[in-house]
């Protein structure tokens, strides 16, 4: 921003690629994080016939936001399992990190800057409601997130596996098998 930084907490759905919640803020308070997690938890449970989440994992890099008491505790208040990294690798939590990737390449950079916190929820706000809606991944057939998020079963990828792309017998490879879990960063 012109006049200092600010953080973007978001919340995705693993299996759809939705970003499912979402709080931009000048600060890095688990706070902010965890008002990020209570929009994904209302929209699920507005979803679902039940008040717990059972069956649904969260996904986190070791950021102290992640593992605070009052975060782990909304965690566990819902039923949904806890999982973390191990090693700080970027690619252990690759979906978030991809996010990441596509909104700071194809939202933020281009303008080089925002000329203050309120201009940059609205534009990154518009651009999630792009990118939920009407962006498609190859990741997941080249569909929209919003649409898969209501579906159930396999989602065909449209990327082929580098390591098997000599292999014959690729064709089951392209469909990938997803549970619906919570990925954040």
């Amino acid at each position: 921003m012109d006049n200092g930084v600010c953080y973007l907490h978001l919340v995705t759905d693993a299996y759809s690629r939705k970003i499912i919640g979402w709080v931009l803020s000048d600060s890095l308070k688990s706070s902010e994080s965890l008002q990020a997690l209570r929009q994904a938890i209302n929209q699920a449970l507005d979803m679902s016939d039940s008040v717990r989440l059972d069956g649904l994992i969260h996904h986190s890099d070791r950021g102290v936001q992640y593992c605070c008491d009052a975060y782990v505790a909304c965690l566990k208040q819902y039923g949904i399992s806890i999982s973390m990294t191990e090693d700080y690798k970027p690619t252990d939590n690759a979906i978030a990190e991809r996010i990441n990737g596509i909104i700071k390449s194809e939202c933020v950079y281009p303008r080089r800057h925002f000329q203050s916190i309120d201009d940059a929820r609205e534009i990154i706000g518009r651009y999630i409601h792009f990118y939920n809606h009407s962006r498609p991944h190859m990741s997941i057939g080249m569909k929209v997130p919003a649409i898969v998020h209501m579906e159930q079963g396999e989602q065909r990828k449209m990327w082929k596996n580098k390591f098997h792309a000599n292999d014959e017998n690729t064709s089951e490879e392209n469909n990938v098998s997803l549970q619906k879990t919570l990925d954040v960063k």
